[in-house]
């Protein structure tokens, strides 16, 4: 593994080398950076021009300027040295400016690839094994029409239907009748999709899945959830136990009694311990930080502590279950503080939940929470153009991996061994179908840190996408597009680099050297 890593540490530093080389050429010919400065009349334009041309070496020939700036660059990577990427055509410090719109631009990108990937694995794996059902040509139809869709099309469709809309309805946020039957009728057919089973379980779970929705609609409604929302304890504590009893059926099934006492444990001292925790954290501040991890490290402690100590002869699988179960719990207690503080938001953004552009609001003066608040409302929407598009893909991937695992000779012999269909699907199928998906997320990640400059573009957030077009010009400034290129060019050469490591995680049979 070790001579692997490192050969291919070597050959990524060639093809860097080689892609920078020709990036620099083609920004250095493709326009005269001082082309602004020869049409300015102001008095002192001789001065400002030869400021340019020091800042940028304008003076010395493109290969001598070419090693310069990878001499400069290098000291990104050697511990001890200062970083130094160039200036702009403004003098501006490229290096701070990058180091701005990577937090923002990284934060969007993986937050969107988390959540396609999640979304579509998953919907991609149940559309296999509902293979010609209703919900199987139902994604195959939703997949192809949200990959076909520009995404510039799909931000416009988010800000007019979920932002503006939202935004008016949470003005007086009540649910009517004709809007509760619709979503109790949808979310009836989809249940009965995913359930699936011959036609009468398929109607029983419409139907309680329907009369299951209107129910919790209405009572949202009518205790007025939507203007004070909150999970709660008693919600958190129910839902603790339901994740429990699901992690505990994909991990080991229900039958291995240690994984699943495992998993119940630890959602009930989950469901005790929030009854403490919620008011500290509900006081959490920027220095709260490290105080935030390290309740999640004693969790995951907690539960691994439990999963070895109930999970008799399924040790591992308990103590995975436990921790799942745990980071499960934690979420909960977090989405209930952050529901929480959602109506002090809304009167702080005069009833605008859903921002429209920007990173964030401008000097917006609340709480820890009302901040992390206003940092989410305002990624859902880009993060959802992004989301959809490369979740079409995933759940296309997926589907088709999986169909092709299933018929394979050893998924048939572990059918043919008596082997439960839940361990078929999960310890044979599920990891093998994974494999061709590594490399698609890798080279996805590298595709949409340099794709996002759309989705920037129409929702005016200041990331590399706004960095690398003010690059272009006119006039054109090399060095914010060469550290704009350097930072896609390190991502996709590092996560190729890091899939070829997770072949041989996901499949024993796959050597490294």
């Amino acid at each position: 593994m070790a001579v692997f890593v490192v050969r291919r540490l070597v050959v990524s530093l060639f093809i860097l080398l080689v892609s920078t080389v020709l990036m620099f050429g083609l920004i250095a010919n493709s326009g005269d950076p001082l082309a602004d400065l020869r049409t300015n009349t102001s008095p002192n334009k001789a001065t400002l021009i030869a400021h340019r041309i020091e800042v940028l070496h304008l003076d010395q020939p493109v290969p001598q300027r070419y090693v310069s700036w990878l001499g400069r660059t290098s000291a990104c990577v050697v511990p001890g040295q200062e970083c130094d990427l160039g200036k702009t055509v403004r003098g501006q410090d490229v290096t701070a400016l990058l180091g701005q719109a990577i937090v923002s631009t990284l934060r969007l990108v993986t937050a969107s690839l988390v959540l396609a990937i999640i979304l579509g694995v998953t919907v991609g794996i149940v559309s296999a094994l509902r293979q010609y059902s209703g919900f199987d040509y139902t994604i195959t139809f939703s997949a192809f029409l949200f990959y076909s869709l520009p995404v510039f099309w799909v931000a416009v469709l988010l800000k007019q239907y979920l932002a503006i809309d939202v935004n008016n309805w949470y003005a007086d946020p009540r649910i009517g009748l004709p809007v509760a039957i619709a979503l109790a009728v949808a979310s009836g057919l989809l249940w009965g999709a995913v359930l699936g089973g011959d036609a009468r379980r398929k109607w029983l779970v419409r139907l309680v899945a329907a009369a299951a929705t209107f129910g919790v609609l209405e009572y949202l409604s009518l205790v007025n959830w939507f203007e004070r929302p909150s999970l709660g304890p008693v919600l958190i504590t129910v839902l603790s136990f339901g994740v429990a009893v699901g992690i505990t059926a994909l991990v080991s099934g229900l039958k291995r009694r240690g994984v699943l006492y495992s998993a119940l444990v630890t959602a009930g001292i989950g469901s005790l311990v929030q009854l403490f925790v919620t008011g500290f954290i509900q006081q959490a501040t920027w220095a709260s930080y490290l105080n935030l991890f390290l309740l999640a490290l004693s969790a995951v402690a907690v539960a691994v502590g439990v999963g070895w100590a109930l999970g008799g002869l399924d040790k591992p699988q308990a103590i995975r279950g436990a921790v799942l179960t745990a980071l499960a719990t934690g979420l909960f207690i977090v989405v209930d503080v952050l529901l929480r503080n959602l109506p002090g938001y809304a009167r702080l953004v005069n009833g605008r939940v859903f921002a429209t552009t920007g990173a964030e609001t401008p000097n917006l003066d609340g709480t820890f929470w009302q901040t992390q608040l206003d940092l989410l409302t305002h990624l859902v929407l880009p993060m959802m153009a992004i989301m959809l598009i490369s979740y079409a893909s995933y759940s296309r991937y997926s589907r088709a991996s999986m169909l092709e695992v299933m018929g394979q000779d050893y998924v048939r012999t572990a059918r043919a061994k008596g082997l439960t269909e839940r361990t078929v699907v999960m310890r044979h199928a599920f990891r093998n179908a994974l494999i061709p998906l590594t490399t698609l997320a890798a080279v996805d990640f590298g595709v949409l840190v340099g794709g996002a400059i759309i989705t920037e573009t129409v929702f005016a957030r200041p990331g590399m996408g706004s960095l690398f077009i003010a690059g272009l010009g006119p006039p054109p400034d090399p060095n914010p597009v060469m550290g704009f290129f350097l930072v896609v060019a390190l991502s996709v050469v590092l996560f190729n680099m890091l899939a070829d490591i997770a072949y041989a995680y996901l499949d024993p049979r796959i050597r490294l050297g």
